[in-house]
């Protein structure tokens, strides 16, 4: 079996749901994306692992690998996609669609389309003087729970010297980012007839102390923390979304607040909760049993690399773009706990991620299959 271009290996990418979702009925296997990859791979002469992800049915990880003994170079990405808003996308999201000097696709830049650009570079190189391993690591559920990232980060069976993931980032290199946590604040009431309303616990008028407190931590973040690396220099949060009630004439029972919050390094999640926490003991004292805060997800913490390491300059060299720091948040601090410099920069500008009629524009191609094929070279096969 022969290898499929590279618009036909994107073309098939594309066409290949692998949508995650926190919405079961938007979620689906990552599969047929691993199989594919795993074929092509083992094409290029590759060794290929594909590992389900314990406790998520239909999710895989894959890693293929060229060359023996551990160091080298890992390229990495994630094969699943967001959900799509059908409405509003002008063209087919699973067909891969030529337009305006433009790929059209869910998934074009966010980020299957990697995966096409590696193949490519590897195509085009003597893969015979192999000195140091090259490894493709093709992860699960990236846009929900990293469930993919985390199992390569906790089952530590590859160690490479240096990582590239290949999001969206201008071919910029990124050598830092903040975390992401999404926590909840539940009140529990006591409902009753509004007619009097001292017969019940108004949830609703709890939630706005316990606002009125969270706006105290979002002041204490600014003055306590500061990263001058990010445009916005201190840990985030953000009032996210709110229910709560069923009735004006029922005193309400549950009111419910989603809130969003970005540690940056140095700062660790834990840190953050125990913040939150502290901040409305005094409220959970006053009402015993009727406060209750949890993670909506296991939270993601931010990530670093050294301005100066050997990956970070090697990157600006062949890139010509400084390093950067960026608000949103990877798979970076899981990859990282292999051991390895890790730093984000792939084709593509984030503002498309995660928006209608995503798309890659043709002037990466050429750039970005020339920095591949200079990182393959300088740390697998000089």
């Amino acid at each position: 079996m022969s290898l499929p271009g590279f618009i036909e290996t994107y073309r098939e990418l594309i066409a290949t749901p692998s949508i995650s979702s926190t919405d079961s009925a938007w979620d689906q296997s990552n599969q047929q994306v691993i199989t594919k990859l795993a074929s092509w791979f083992e094409t290029a002469g590759f060794s290929v692992e594909v590992t389900a992800i314990p406790g998520l049915e239909g999710k895989y990880n894959m890693v293929a690998t060229l060359g023996q003994g551990e160091g080298g170079l890992l390229l990495a990405g994630h094969t699943d996609t967001v959900p799509f808003d059908d409405g509003q996308w002008s063209k087919d999201p699973f067909k891969l669609t030529e337009d305006g000097n433009r790929l059209y696709g869910l998934g074009t830049i966010d980020m299957k389309g990697f995966f096409a650009f590696i193949l490519e570079a590897v195509k085009g190189l003597d893969l015979t003087t192999i000195n140091k391993p090259l490894r493709i690591l093709a992860t699960a559920d990236e846009e929900t729970t990293m469930a993919g990232a985390r199992d390569i980060a906790s089952r530590q069976h590859i160690k490479p010297d240096y990582a590239v993931i290949g999001e969206p980032t201008g071919l910029v290199p990124v050598f830092m980012h903040k975390g992401h946590m999404s926590e909840a604040i539940r009140i529990t009431g006591r409902s009753g007839h509004s007619s009097d309303p001292s017969k019940g616990l108004n949830a609703i008028e709890v939630m706005h102390k316990v606002l009125a407190e969270l706006l105290k931590v979002q002041q204490l973040f600014k003055e306590k923390y500061n990263c001058p690396h990010f445009e916005v220099p201190a840990p985030t949060l953000n009032f996210g979304h709110i229910h709560g009630g069923d009735s004006p004439n029922r005193i309400c029972g549950c009111c419910e607040l989603h809130i969003d919050m970005r540690p940056i390094p140095g700062v660790s999640p834990n840190e953050l909760f125990i913040t939150l926490k502290s901040a409305l003991a005094g409220i959970d004292q006053q009402y015993p049993g009727a406060v209750d805060v949890f993670h909506l997800h296991e939270p993601i913490p931010a990530y670093s690399c050294s301005e100066t390491s050997d990956l970070v300059q090697t990157a600006e060299q062949f890139s010509g773009h400084k390093a950067e720091a960026v608000n949103y948040c990877t798979e970076a601090p899981f990859i990282q706990q292999l051991g390895c410099d890790t730093i984000v920069m792939g084709p593509g500008y984030i503002g498309q991620a995660h928006q209608p009629d995503e798309y890659l524009d043709l002037s990466f191609v050429k750039p970005t299959s020339e920095l591949l094929s200079s990182l393959i070279k300088r740390f697998c096969l000089d």
